[in-house]
Order: C-alpha cells, then sequence, then structure tokens
C-alpha cells in the first residue's frame, strides 16, 4: 500500500509506504535502524528482472536453425556463394542466440565475494561477444567469398532452388522479426526503436532486433545477387550480393559492439529515474538537500545508488539513520530497479564556507571528524596493511 505524497511543482509523483510514515503511539520504542534491507538481498539472490526478451530469443534460436540447414542443401545445389554466405549468417546467429541464453543464465548467479553486487553485466559480456562472433564468422567470411567470387565467377546452378529456399527462409525470419517487435513494443513506451535500441539496458532484444533485421536485408541481397547473376548470366552478380551481405553484417556488428562496450562500461539510470530518486530524497522533512546523486546500471533492471544528503543538523543519528530508511523505501517504491543504495549524511560546503559547522561545535573539531580534512584542509594518515592483498 502506498499514499501519494504532495509535492513542488514540476517534480516527478512520488509515492510513499503508508506503513512508513504512519505516526507511532506517543509511548512506542524507536525502531532499530536497519542493516540490509530484503530488496539488497534479491539482488544477492540474482533473480530481478531477466525475462525480457527470452521468447524472442528462442524464436529467433528456432528459426536459424531451420533456416541455416536450408541455405546450406541450397548451397550444396546452386553452388551459389551468396547462398554459402547466408548458411554461415544463419549459423553464426544460431550460435549467438545460445551466447544469449547463456547470459542470461549465468546472470542469475548469486552474488559472491568475488563478485559482491552479482553477475548482472554478465548479460552486456555475451552480447559482446556475440558481437564479435557476427563480425568475424558472419561479415568477414561474407567478404572474403565475395571478393573471391568475384575473382573467379561461377554460374549459378538451379536457380529455382535458390530462390525457393532464400523465399522459406525470408518467411522464417519475418515470423522471427516479428516476434522481436511485439516484445520490443511493449517495452519501449512512446520511442522509436532505433531509440530503444540505443536506450535499452536489456542486451537481447536489441541484439534479436539486429540480428533479424540483417538477416532479412541480407536474404534480399542474396536474391538480388542470385537473381542478376540468372538474369544477366554473369557469375560475379553474385558475388557482389556476397559481399553486400559482408558489409551489411559488418555495420550490424559495429553497433553492437558500441552499444554492448557502453553497457559494459557503466550506464547512468534514466533521466525519470534520476529525478524520480532524488524527488523520493527530498520528500522526507528531515531531509535539507540532496548534495549529489549517481546511479549505474549492474544490470538491466538493477541500479546501484548512491547519494550524499544533508539532513537537519539537529537530528541523532538513531533518528539520521531511520530517516534514511524511510528514503531508501521511498526510492525503491518509485523504481523498483534501485536493488542497492548507500546514502551518506553529510553536510554541504555552503553551511561548512560560513562557519556554521563550527559554530555548531563550540570552536571545538574532533581530529577524528569525517568532515576534519575539508574544514582543516588537512589530511590524516592511513595505516594500511601490508597483507592487504595477501589472498
Amino acid at each position: 500500500m502506498v499514499r501519494q505524497i504532495p509535492h513542488r511543482p514540476g517534480a516527478p509523483q512520488v509515492m510513499a509506504p503508508d506503513a512508513e510514515h504512519a505516526e507511532p503511539p506517543p509511548d512506542a520504542a524507536a525502531p532499530e535502524p536497519e542493516d540490509e534491507t530484503e530488496d539488497e538481498a534479491e539482488l544477492i539472490d540474482g533473480e530481478a528482472g531477466h525475462g525480457h526478451g527470452t521468447k524472442a530469443v528462442i524464436a529467433a534460436l528456432l528459426a536459424n536453425f531451420a533456416v541455416a540447414a536450408a541455405k546450406f542443401v541450397g548451397f550444396l545445389v546452386t553452388g551459389s556463394s551468396s547462398m554459402l554466405a547466408e548458411s554461415v549468417h544463419s549459423v553464426a546467429d544460431s550460435g549467438n542466440q545460445g551466447l544469449l541464453l547463456l547470459g542470461g543464465r549465468r546472470a542469475k548467479k548469486a552474488a559472491d565475494e568475488e563478485h559482491p553486487f552479482g553477475y548482472g553485466r554478465e548479460r552486456y559480456f555475451w552480447g559482446f561477444v556475440v558481437a564479435l562472433v557476427l563480425f568475424t564468422l558472419g561479415s568477414l567470411f561474407a567478404i572474403y567469398e565475395g571478393l573471391h567470387k568475384i575473382e573467379h565467377p561461377e554460374d549459378v546452378k538451379s536457380p529455382i532452388w535458390a530462390v525457393g529456399i532464400l523465399g522459406f527462409a525470408l518467411i522464417a525470419e519475418g515470423l522471427s522479426f516479428r516476434t522481436a517487435l511485439k516484445e520490443a513494443a511493449r517495452l519501449k513506451g512512446d520511442a522509436s526503436y532505433w531509440q530503444f535500441i540505443r536506450r535499452s539496458k536489456t542486451p537481447e532484444l536489441p541484439v534479436v532486433l539486429l540480428e533479424d533485421f540483417g538477416a532479412l536485408i541480407g536474404l534480399v541481397l542474396a536474391m538480388g545477387g542470385v537473381g542478376l547473376s540468372v538474369a544477366l548470366d554473369d557469375g560475379r552478380w553474385d558475388g557482389y550480393g556476397t559481399l553486400s551481405i559482408g558489409i551489411l553484417l559488418g555495420l550490424i556488428a559495429i553497433v553492437l559492439v558500441v552499444e554492448m562496450k557502453s553497457l559494459l562500461i557503466g550506464e547512468s539510470a534514466s533521466r525519470k529515474d534520476m529525478e524520480a530518486m532524488r524527488a523520493a530524497i527530498e520528500i522526507e522533512p528531515e531531509v535539507i538537500r540532496v548534495i549529489h546523486l549517481r546511479a549505474e546500471h549492474i544490470g538491466p533492471e538493477e541500479l546501484l545508488v548512491g547519494a550524499k544528503v544533508e539532513f537537519l543538523h539537529e537530528l541523532t543519528v538513531v533518528e539520521v539513520a531511520q530517516a534514511i530508511d524511510r528514503v531508501e523505501r521511498n526510492i525503491r517504491a518509485n523504481v523498483h530497479a534501485a536493488r542497492v543504495i548507500y546514502l551518506e549524511p553529510d553536510v554541504h560546503r555552503d553551511h561548512r564556507a560560513t562557519g556554521g559547522y563550527v559554530a555548531e561545535h563550540q570552536g571545538h573539531i574532533d581530529r577524528h571528524d569525517p568532515d576534519y580534512a575539508t574544514i582543516t584542509g588537512q589530511h590524516r594518515a592511513i595505516d594500511v596493511d601490508d597483507d592487504i592483498w595477501a589472498p
């Protein structure tokens, strides 16, 4: 149960759990601050948000298996290099879908000492491997085969077989592409499909969309190469079709490499989510201001959130801890991807610069105070154990 909280004009709509904002009885004992929330434990279990795109991946895998077999038979019958390039393309796509499923499975592994925030980014790694496979096994092979066929042209045998098999492949790939489009349409909102591919934090659907789109264009190029080769009685056109397929696959691979690299490095939360999290913090009456807020995806639907927040200075440590717990629940109620949240109470530099901090402490500054370095400009020495890196 959540309730809507009044907010300032222009701020995102923020909801907060009713129970957390209910006034406690006058004689009620103060609740103990929480050490770790159940939401953080969910991340440790590794089961958050791994379903999107699986249906599209499986549909593409089944389609590519069938199409690869048909194309290879077509190559044996016709001797067309375009058919061979498309056969290798479909084999590479089949392997890629297998890699995406493997990445989704491995990303569900529970967090451990070496990977305390889980394995969510493993999905991005396997998406990056998919791009490399598409470039090497698909693009480079097709470019090589196309250049070879242009230098040593051969007539296409049994062109009717080639056209028939390519037509079957177009239908199979079209059905797979339609499944991917339907999956993406549920998630993209008002964004275009290209914007969805650029902004999506889930690697599977963008990869399948690009691969299926490339497969359809590649089939049209292969059909054009075979058709022109027969119509003009010039085997070089088959090579030109193969070369075009290789260039197309290379361009798609480059787009995937760029997108997967960005996700692997770590992308921030969307602007909408950042505004919602800031509003969820500032809505609490104990909060003076958000000094800074950072959020990064550690998985497609998993955010690591860190913020420095200035609270009312008269609060006790326990009251600050309770306020932090409420803020964390506010954030999770409004941004479900916020799995791990770290909030640090701090004092804004403007307050320190005016001498307010020193005045509050009657001119005494504790050398062990966390803000000692900021106030005095001096830094405490830190002793590090020589064996800190020992296994």
